[in-house]
């Protein structure tokens, strides 16, 4: 069974959020950080900041736990965040460095340039 993740994005001033999932948790994120993934939406409200991910066996799983934390109201969102990140820091801070003015995936020979 395949692995995936249920994220959640925000913007610096955490009055935002979005919640995405993904197989490939680093290449997405990157992704909504550059501006070059398919949501307009975190680009649109400057969602670039890693909050919350959950990795889950099976992709269907993951589509149904996105379903359920959409459904969700904003202050039961900030406290699931708050278990595992109490600061809400960027938890994607570290995973990408700049080549060339490029931001790429730090780890790994394969590096994503966007």
């Amino acid at each position: 069974m395949r692995k995936g993740f249920v994220y959640i994005m925000s913007n610096k001033y955490r009055t935002t959020f979005y919640i995405g999932v993904t197989s490939a948790i680093k290449r997405r994120v990157l992704e909504h950080k550059t501006g070059k993934g398919t949501s307009s939406f975190t680009s649109k409200y400057n969602l670039f900041d890693l909050l919350y991910y959950e990795i889950i066996e099976g992709m269907a799983e993951c589509i149904e736990r996105e379903k359920q934390l959409k459904n969700w109201h904003r202050d039961w969102k900030i406290n699931l965040i708050k278990e595992s990140n109490p600061e809400m820091v960027d938890l994607a801070a570290d995973w990408y460095i700049t080549i060339d003015n490029q931001l790429v995936i730090a780890s790994g020979l394969n590096r994503k340039v966007w």
